[in-house]
């Protein structure tokens, strides 16, 4: 998941431009954020676990000086919540030293790791995001050949933007998993993980960054190059199309609401259902829940209210509050009351939080709920960016759609089909990466899996 962002500017306060463009980017992760600002070529990063907010406050942010800077959102897919894990991280290499920050996961960062410490090089983090940075920064070449010789070691998913040399660095992996875009701010120029960001800081699109491709920003502007081939069709993962990015992006040229909606109009199409009121699960059901109403004429209501002040927290609750803990979020309106409602969400992953709230909508007293989800079911794991669990925890791995509805206690339950998402996103199939649904995966994964399979060699 994360997010990432940059910009070099002679003129403008860069860490404040950062800052900005790194809220649009904050639902990309909640774990972390930092940012890192060259100063002619002199390297200062801040970075912290918690929210944007509570990272930066006016006074560190008047202390980040430069004309360069990148800043990072996290979501652990590789490494645990540590301090030390958080991004940009910092490399001190023999060669030079780079700020890196990173989305995506790395399929071979064992192997990579392995040969690192055979080269002498101390890795000091458990995130496999070290490894591409000390690539680059222990590499004797010039800046633009050290970035392409390590991309080409790279498998996996990997948009990044980085810092070295007092340029500002931006490349993407050849299948293109996560997104990666380049904006212009009046004669600056800025990158990010989604257009959003452009949108906030006042920067207009330029182009997503290509497949295999690397971009470095100097005084001269951005020089690109092909840096790795692109890989067939591309893997863009399809999680970001009906859950991950925001709505008002734009991912390969699509509206991601737009295509919502349309995913929310086949659900209608392929599952109809008698009913008073269609009301989404917020805010990422929204979308999709507009689709079903208008193509069913079943009246749209919010039906539940959440709670938008309420984030991750690194509070651990008892097991009482841990059991309530969908209430801290949602609460649901009056109006449900005896009604036949159409829940609509975009996924149902372990299947715990939907259970709690079919209970809280029946509790309401709503007569029927009836769960419409606008993707098919998550059946498998994610090993180039996306936290989702074992396929012993993915509630739809190894059961039947009615044996996911017993679970959830819903009165019905209906998934949108592969064929009616691929069409949602008006994107051809082979552009896309569906492993989660499909278990059909665009290049060899790893055995060992999980997140945390370097915290024993933590320093």
């Amino acid at each position: 998941m994360c997010g990432v962002f940059g910009i070099r500017s002679a003129d403008r306060d860069v860490a404040r431009v950062s800052y900005f463009g790194l809220f649009a980017l904050q639902h990309r992760g909640q774990e972390s954020a930092g940012i890192a600002v060259s100063d002619k070529g002199r390297l200062t990063v801040l970075r912290d676990l918690g929210l944007v907010t509570q990272v930066f406050t006016e006074e560190k942010l008047r202390g980040l000086h430069g004309q360069v800077a990148i800043g990072h959102t996290r979501y652990s897919t590789t490494g645990s919540t540590h301090w030390t894990n958080s991004q940009p991280l910092v490399h001190h290499g023999r060669t030079r030293t780079v700020a890196l920050g990173h989305n995506g996961n790395l399929v071979n960062a064992t192997e990579l790791r392995e040969q690192l410490a055979g080269d002498g090089v101390r890795l000091v983090t458990t995130s496999d995001t070290e490894v591409i940075a000390a690539l680059i920064a222990n590499d004797p070449a010039p800046l633009g050949k050290a970035v392409a010789n390590a991309m080409a070691r790279l498998e996996g998913a990997f948009s990044v933007t980085a810092l070295a040399e007092g340029k500002l660095i931006g490349f993407r992996d050849a299948l293109g998993f996560r997104p990666l875009v380049l904006g212009r701010l009046d004669r600056d120029w800025v990158l990010a993980s989604e257009t959003c960001a452009l949108d906030l800081v006042g920067a207009e699109f330029e182009r997503e960054i290509a497949r295999g491709e690397l971009v470095v920003v100097d005084e001269d502007g951005p020089h690109a190059t092909q840096a790795v081939p692109e890989t067939n069709g591309g893997a863009q993962c399809i999680f970001e199309f009906f859950y991950l990015a925001r709505p008002d992006s734009r991912l390969a040229g699509v509206e991601i609401h737009g295509a919502r909606v349309r995913m929310g109009e086949a659900l209608a199409e392929e599952a109809p259902v008698d009913a008073d009121l269609v009301l989404p699960i917020p805010d990422s059901g929204t979308p999709a829940a507009i689709g079903f109403s208008r193509a069913t004429g079943i009246p749209f209501s919010e039906g539940l209210i959440k709670n938008r002040y309420v984030g991750r927290t690194f509070i651990e609750p008892d097991q009482g509050l841990r059991e309530q803990g969908v209430k801290l979020k949602f609460n649901p309106l009056a109006e449900v009351k005896g009604k036949r409602v159409v829940a609509v969400d975009d996924t149902i992953v372990r299947g715990n939080t939907t259970r709690q709230i079919v209970q809280m909508l029946f509790e309401a007293g709503a007569a029927e709920v009836h769960l419409r989800i606008s993707a098919p079911p998550i059946v498998s794991q994610c090993y180039y960016g996306i936290d989702f669990a074992d396929e012993d925890e993915l509630v739809a791995a190894r059961r039947t759609v009615e044996e996911v509805r017993e679970y959830v206690g819903a009165t019905s339950l209906a998934f949108l089909s592969l064929e009616g998402l691929q069409a949602s996103t008006r994107r051809p199939e082979s552009s896309f990466c569906r492993a989660c649904l499909t278990r059909d995966y665009p290049t060899a994964v790893p055995r060992e899996s999980t997140k945390l399979r370097f915290e024993t060699t933590r320093a």
